[in-house]
């Protein structure tokens, strides 16, 4: 939140966030946390979709092949509406829900807007498969002109990519209906358990009990025995939760299976995910065979970090600790502002929209019991401002983490002049903002530091994140693909935790320790649940502003309005399409590799500083 005080100075405090432009709150609501919404305000919103789907649903007995593109148009405009609002309505829950996971009242109202979302999209159902099963000669002659309804268009033609895989209108009901109260309410029960959680963990003489991202933050101390006490005191947790949490993803990517490659026929359970974020199947078999080709370049990083820290080998406790010896308290008020300014630097547009985040307080930064792990920013309509979940604890890395979100915050509304059926960008281009805005602070950091030891510690901490958001990333992957196919094959719990075992032991080979703890690490993955295969997208984001920031290196001031463009695009082109105007071949093994090369750059550039 952004307040003022004397001499009109901005400054932030860590607080909770305001939902109310999306739902007002209860007027009579008191209290602590997020207020109770406004009943009437709820209940005037659920007409206003019943009315609209309701007009929609007369649409059925008007389709045709023969249909002119007007009429097609005006339907696209209802089908905007009513997702205007369902958005709205389901958004809020979920942000309710993130800000508190143990609300009963949050719980209630997330479990009525699944169920309520659920019977809206069976009932407007009936449009995307009439569009679907039109041949291709009859779908082209309606489609909307690309110059006057661009967003329309090419929502209509991304609608048809799943053609092949789709069911008759009942199966694709039940299938809506079974998913409310299957597998997301299992994801939902998952998140319930995990945010639940405390973890004891000694600190100065004293044992107290926190929260996951409270502990983490000792996994960066300078400490090792301080490092290797936080990620024992969270495995510990998680390996007597492992029984119940390893059966829910079971459960979850069996269920994931039986639809999509027993039913739909998709090739393989990754192609799921492919074709949602709309990037083809060799683009991500190049990027994780390239990545996996590239696991000795960050062993040979951890390697030379051991020497540095004074080591033979690292621990898997050690692979991020700080090089330095004293660890540093940055205020969060201080934070914000540095991450402010260092947008300035780069572009005043950009960083106006990253300060309209705190202005609208559309920002929870603060640590509390029961709010969701982690850090995210939610886009939910183009003409509201995206909101930021953060645990804000005052380390160094926390300040890169206000610069990634905002940096999704911004891309967001680089794009809200277009629809809400494009504004979002697929996955894979999800992260180009959000990395970028990392990259431009580290740059500015390096720029401004003299003191070689600091210097080498700001180069060290970027390639330890560029290992966490590439390398770590692109392996929870390749393990997800190893999984699926030994779930099918009836795995055990137990053989999922040796597999994750034996995944860890390819990352770091010889470079690093794996102690057998971090068995139980897969099981503590969110995005694992929550959404298969999300997390190459990170990896694709990653070495994709790799390669976007050398040329920003050589380029200068010449590069930004090609780059704000491709930020500006949002989801309204596919990705594909997007990259190829920028020069990018994303089938290309080689252009991955050059995202890898200039993280050998880096290391070693560590590798020649002399330190005395």
């Amino acid at each position: 939140m952004a307040v003022r005080t004397e001499g009109k100075q901005e400054r932030y405090q860590l607080s909770g966030w305001d939902l109310s432009a999306l739902v007002p709150p209860d007027p009579e609501a008191n209290g602590s946390g997020i207020p109770t919404p406004s009943t009437a305000a709820i209940e005037e919103m659920l007409a206003q979709v019943e009315q609209k789907v309701t007009a929609f649903e007369s649409l059925r007995d008007v389709l045709s092949e023969k249909m002119e593109p007007a009429k097609l148009i005006d339907a696209m405009r209802q089908y905007e509406e009513i997702s205007e609002l369902v958005y709205r309505l389901g958004s809020y829950g979920s942000l309710w829900f993130s800000s508190d996971t143990q609300s009963p009242d949050a719980l209630t109202y997330t479990n009525r807007m699944q169920q309520f979302m659920a019977e809206v999209q069976n009932r407007t159902l009936f449009f995307s498969l009439w569009w679907k099963a039109l041949d291709d000669e009859h779908a082209e002659a309606m489609l909307p002109d690309a110059e006057n309804y661009a967003d329309f268009r090419h929502f209509l033609e991304t609608m048809r990519l799943s053609k092949p895989f789709m069911l008759e209108e009942t199966a694709e009901s039940v299938i809506n209906l079974k998913d409310t109260n299957g597998s997301n309410a299992i994801v939902t029960i998952y998140s319930m358990l995990t945010n639940r959680l405390e973890f004891e963990l000694e600190v100065d003489g004293e044992v107290k009990r926190m929260t996951r991202e409270e502990v983490m933050t000792y996994a960066y101390s300078t400490d090792p025995d301080m490092r290797a006490a936080a990620y024992q005191s969270i495995y510990k947790v998680y390996k007597e939760e492992a029984p119940i949490l390893a059966q829910i993803y079971i459960n979850l990517m069996q269920d994931w299976h039986n639809e999509n490659v027993t039913l739909r026929n998709y090739d393989s359970p990754i192609a799921v995910r492919n074709l949602r974020n709309d990037v083809p199947y060799e683009a991500v078999e190049a990027l994780l065979e390239v990545s996996r080709r590239n696991a000795p370049l960050f062993q040979r990083y951890f390697s030379l970090k051991a020497k540095w820290l004074g080591v033979d080998k690292l621990r898997r406790y050690d692979i991020y600790a700080p090089l330095a010896s004293s660890s540093k308290d940055i205020p969060y008020e201080d934070a914000v502002e540095q991450v402010l300014d260092t947008f300035k630097n780069f572009d005043l547009d950009f960083a106006a929209k990253a300060q309209r985040v705190f202005d609208d307080n559309h920002v929870d930064s603060e640590v509390r019991k029961g709010k969701r792990a982690g850090a995210f920013c939610a886009t939910v309509l183009p003409s509201i401002t995206p909101y930021v979940l953060l645990n804000y604890t005052n380390k160094v890395r926390d300040v890169a983490t206000i610069a990634h979100e905002l940096g999704h915050a911004v891309h967001s509304m680089m794009a809200e002049e277009h629809s809400v059926l494009t504004q979002h960008s697929t996955l894979p281009l999800a992260e180009t903002a959000s990395v970028f805005a990392e990259m431009v602070m580290n740059e500015q950091l390096l720029a401004e530091e003299k003191d070689p030891l600091v210097r080498r510690e700001i180069l060290a901490a970027s390639v330890d994140d560029i290992y966490a958001t590439v390398l770590r990333q692109a392996f929870f992957v390749i393990f997800e693909n190893t999984a699926h196919k030994a779930i099918q094959e009836n795995a055990s719990p137990q053989d999922l935790n040796r597999l994750y075992l034996e995944n860890l032991q390819e990352q770091f080979g010889d470079s690093v320790e794996v102690s057998d703890e971090f068995q139980y690490e897969w099981i503590s993955i969110p995005h694992i649940y929550h959404t298969p295969f999300y997390c190459y997208a990170y990896s694709f984001g990653q070495l994709l502003v790799l390669s976007l920031y050398r040329r920003y290196q050589l380029e200068g001031d010449a590069f930004k309005p090609g780059y704000l463009k491709l930020l500006a695009r949002g989801g309204s082109a596919r990705p594909q399409e997007i990259l190829e105007e920028a020069g990018i071949d994303m089938t290309d093994p080689d252009f991955w590799q050059a995202g890898f090369d200039v993280i050998r750059e880096m290391i070693d550039d560590l590798e020649a500083m002399t330190i005395s």
